[in-house]
């Protein structure tokens, strides 16, 4: 039957007998079914010649821009008790507006009239520094007048001193004269006196002429006491200059030092008020930070501390806020292996968790519910996934991306590479190969294959 052997038994076996040959005898032998398959041959190798988009696949999810535009943990300055909530989860705040209100919990800052007292503290001292404003400032007004009357004495001793020298001067001259007028009496007594010897003067002229000498060389002598005098007084002058000068000194010491002390203490107080100042602007600072205000526009997300009276620490996050507007992009992980084809400004197609989508990977413009975006940085630093973070932004030349959108939703990435045929790709798949890609700075084609090992 099955003419495996030469001797045949088809002789005895009557086919009408058996149902299967009445079923294969009654088959048609229609052609249809090769002409179908002849014809999705030939689509299938004219489709080998299609344009098919290289492409790399990744996912990721939806993030900010700017560190800003991320959800933010508020904390709290100082530590305190919560005692009111302005906000639940859910609201919307604008910068500025009250989240919660703290009350002081540490003993230094319980007073109530402690900023009040710390106030008055500060005036007092600027007070006093004031007084030794003003004191030094007396003060120099009284060196600035002792200088003036140092002069002025000075200047009236020096007068005086001028004064005797012209005395000196005159009775210097006026001895002079007295001593040539002595000289001339010596010498009229003496022709005077021979002349009595003679007795041709009487002794009355005798006399007189010896009184004249006397006279002269009285005044000779008083001369002379008094340039003696106006030396000595010119002396007594000279150090009384001295003594002015030296009391003046003395003095303008004293001032200084007093100057010197009260702009020193007056120093002082300045920096103790600077110091109260300080402390004042901290107790300030520190009832202004018992109010919590939002720092962005943003949602109330999360309340991480509840009920009131609850204790929180400086620094510890109370609410989260998520920004109402912000700059989306899309955040990428793509394999090392890929990395050298990525660069700055490529094409990518995104598709969004939540948006219906049909994706044709190898045909991006006819792929529905994609959105268009382009790569805006590149992480140098692999992640801890193992993989390269890249970043993508909106293309504003195509359509918008949904709003609706939230930070953290996933996405799906498809990075638009060169164009080849299929069959080209199906054979770089099958080997394995990196796919080709432009390069943008000279727009050529960069073909990577692989190594080629010799044989020995």
């Amino acid at each position: 039957m099955l003419n495996i052997t030469h001797t045949s038994v088809s002789k005895y076996v009557n086919k009408a007998d058996f149902k299967s040959y009445k079923n294969l005898a009654s088959r048609s032998n229609s052609k249809a079914l090769l002409k179908m398959l002849i014809f999705l041959l030939v689509i299938s190798f004219g489709g080998m010649f299609l344009p098919w988009t290289q492409n790399i696949r990744s996912k990721g999810y939806v993030t900010t821009l700017n560190p800003f535009d991320k959800p933010q943990n508020i904390q709290p300055l100082i530590g305190g008790r919560i005692a009111a909530w302005e906000v639940k989860e859910g609201d919307l705040v604008s910068i500025g507006d009250t989240i919660a209100l703290l009350t002081e919990a540490k003993e230094a800052y319980l007073d109530p009239d402690l900023l009040a007292n710390t106030k008055q503290q500060q005036s007092a001292k600027e007070k006093s520094a004031e007084a030794y404003l003003l004191k030094s400032k007396l003060l120099r007004e009284q060196l600035f007048s002792l200088r003036n009357n140092r002069d002025s004495k000075l200047d009236q001793l020096k007068i005086k001193q001028e004064q005797l020298d012209l005395k000196i001067t005159t009775t210097k001259l006026d001895l002079e004269a007295a001593l040539t007028y002595v000289k001339n009496a010596s010498n009229q007594l003496d022709r005077m006196e021979i002349m009595y010897d003679k007795g041709i003067k009487s002794l009355t002229d005798l006399e007189e002429k010896r009184l004249s000498k006397r006279e002269a060389i009285a005044k000779q002598n008083s001369l002379e006491n008094k340039i003696i005098q106006y030396k000595n007084d010119k002396q007594n002058l000279l150090q009384e200059i001295k003594v002015v000068n030296t009391d003046y000194l003395q003095k303008v010491a004293k001032i200084e030092s007093e100057i010197q002390s009260a702009d020193s203490y007056r120093f002082s107080l300045l920096g103790e008020t600077n110091k109260i100042q300080s402390k004042v602007n901290q107790i300030t600072q520190r009832q202004d930070a018992f109010v919590i205000r939002s720092p962005i526009n943003g949602r109330i997300t999360k309340v991480l501390k509840n009920g009131i009276g609850e204790y929180v620490k400086a620094q510890e996050s109370i609410v989260t806020i998520v920004p109402t507007a912000f700059q989306k992009a899309v955040e990428l992980y793509i394999k090392p292996f890929d990395m050298p084809l990525i660069k700055e400004g490529k094409k990518v197609r995104l598709q969004f968790d939540g948006w219906p989508a049909i994706v044709f990977s190898g045909w991006p413009e006819n792929s529905f519910g994609t959105f268009a975006g382009k790569v805006f940085a590149i992480d140098n630093d692999i992640s801890e996934n193992g993989k390269y973070r890249i970043l993508v932004i909106e293309d504003d030349t195509e359509k918008s991306w949904p709003e609706l959108i939230r930070i953290g939703s996933g996405a799906q990435g498809l990075l638009l590479l060169n164009d080849v045929k299929v069959y080209y790709e199906l054979w770089r798949q099958l080997n394995g190969f990196p796919p080709d890609f432009y390069n943008p700075e000279n727009n050529k084609l960069i073909k990577k294959k692989a190594p080629i090992r010799k044989i020995k």
